[in-house]
C-alpha cells in the first residue's frame, strides 16, 4: 500500500455511566466499568505518499505542518505515534472530523486509533480491535503521558453499545449490550447532544480527577454501582428507555463533585433548562468545564428540546456497531 491513499474511518463515542472509574490509579485497586456507545459522528485520517522530490512529514489538520524529522512535529499524538511506530519519512496525513476536537466525545484517542489502524493497513496488517485499543492506551498514558483513561481507546477501535469492564490486572472485556432493534432505535431517538460552546484540554481536568481520587471513594462507587444498574434498566423491554435518564441524572450530580472544575455555571444553567424542557436526565461528557452535553428525553419530545436550545449547536446520533475501519 506504499504508494497508495489510505483513510481510515474512527468513532467518537457517548459515554453514558461509569466515566471516572476507568482511571488507572481506580481501575488497579478497584478495578472498573461504563457503559455506553460509539456514535455515527467519525475521525477520517488520510495517509499518501509526498509528491516526487519531496521530503519529510506533511501534516494537515487544524494546522499545517512541513517538517524533515518527527521530533520537529508539533502535533503530539502524530509525533508520539510516528515515533513509536518508526514511520519513515515521504509521508502526507490529513486529518477531519465530523464534529470539533476538545468536545468530551473521545477525539483524542478515535484520532490515535485512527493513526494507529491506517499505518498498520499501509504496512499491509490488519489489526483487531483489541490490538488497536492496547496499543492506544500506550501511546496515550506512556508515551504521550496524557491524563486519560481506558475507555475511549476502546470505544474507538471496537465500536457498538457495550459494557465494558477493566480488571485489576490490566486486562478489558468488551460485553456488547443485546437489544431489539425497536429499542436500540428508541434509545437513539431519546438522545439529544447538546454543545456548550465551551473548550477545554481535557488531561487537565482529568488531572484533578485522578488527584482527588483519595478523597472520592464514595462518589466513585456510586458511579460504579450505577452502570450495573443502567445495564440493567436497558435490557428490561418494560422500561421506558428514556427514563434511564433518571439514572444518568443521579450519575451527574456525582460526577460533579469528582473536581471543582468539571461544571460552571453555562453548564449548570443548559443542564436546568433542558431539565425544565422535559429531560429525564443528562450529563456533561468527557472529563469537564466544556465540550458536550447528552440528554435524554422522551423521543416526541426531542425537536422541542432542540428548539429550546436553539441558539446552541445539537446533535443527534446513531449507534456505530462496526469500529476503526480502513475505507482504503
Amino acid at each position: 500500500m506504499s504508494g497508495s491513499v489510505t483513510v481510515s474511518r474512527t468513532p467518537f463515542r457517548i459515554s453514558l455511566f461509569g466515566g471516572g472509574t476507568d482511571y488507572l490509579p481506580w481501575v488497579r485497586r478497584f478495578g472498573g466499568a461504563v457503559l455506553g456507545l460509539a456514535i455515527d459522528k467519525y475521525c477520517y485520517i488520510r495517509l499518501a505518499p509526498l509528491e516526487d522530490g519531496e521530503t519529510g512529514y506533511r501534516i494537515h489538520y487544524a494546522r499545517h505542518e512541513q517538517v524533515e524529522a518527527i521530533a520537529a512535529i508539533q502535533h503530539p499524538a502524530v509525533r508520539a505515534v510516528y515515533a513509536d511506530q518508526s514511520v519513515a519519512p515521504g509521508l502526507m496525513m490529513v486529518h477531519e472530523s465530523d464534529l470539533p476536537a476538545r468536545s468530551g466525545l473521545g477525539s483524542s484517542s478515535s484520532f490515535v486509533v485512527g493513526l494507529l489502524h491506517a499505518l498498520r493497513a499501509r504496512a499491509g496488517a490488519l489489526p483487531d480491535p483489541q490490538w488497536l485499543a492496547r496499543e492506544a492506551i500506550r501511546i496515550e498514558q506512556d508515551v504521550i503521558a496524557e491524563n486519560v483513561g481506558c475507555q475511549d481507546q476502546v470505544w474507538a477501535a471496537y465500536g457498538g453499545l457495550n459494557h465494558i469492564r477493566f480488571d485489576p490486572a490490566g486486562t478489558f472485556s468488551v460485553a456488547p449490550v443485546a437489544l431489539s432493534p425497536a429499542r436500540r432505535e428508541a434509545l437513539c431517538a431519546s438522545i439529544l447532544m447538546v454543545s456548550t460552546g465551551l473548550s477545554r484540554i481535557a488531561s487537565d481536568i482529568a488531572g484533578q480527577q485522578i488527584q482527588n481520587i483519595d478523597q472520592r471513594e464514595a462518589q466513585l462507587h456510586g458511579i460504579a454501582a450505577l452502570v450495573g444498574e443502567a445495564a440493567a434498566w436497558l435490557a428490561d423491554e418494560h422500561l421506558p428507555v428514556h427514563r434511564l435518564g433518571e439514572l444518568l441524572h443521579h450519575s451527574w450530580m456525582l460526577k460533579r463533585q469528582l473536581a471543582t472544575e468539571i461544571s460552571n455555571p453555562v453548564i449548570d444553567e443548559i443542564y436546568a433548562e433542558a431539565m425544565a424542557a422535559g429531560a429525564t436526565g443528562g450529563k456533561l461528557l468527557g472529563a469537564g468545564k466544556g465540550g458536550f452535553m447528552v440528554f435524554l428525553i422522551e423521543p416526541g419530545q426531542r425537536a422541542a428540546l432542540a428548539n429550546r436550545l436553539a441558539r446552541l449547536r445539537t446533535v443527534t446520533v446513531g449507534i456505530d456497531d462496526m469500529g476503526s475501519t480502513v475505507l482504503s
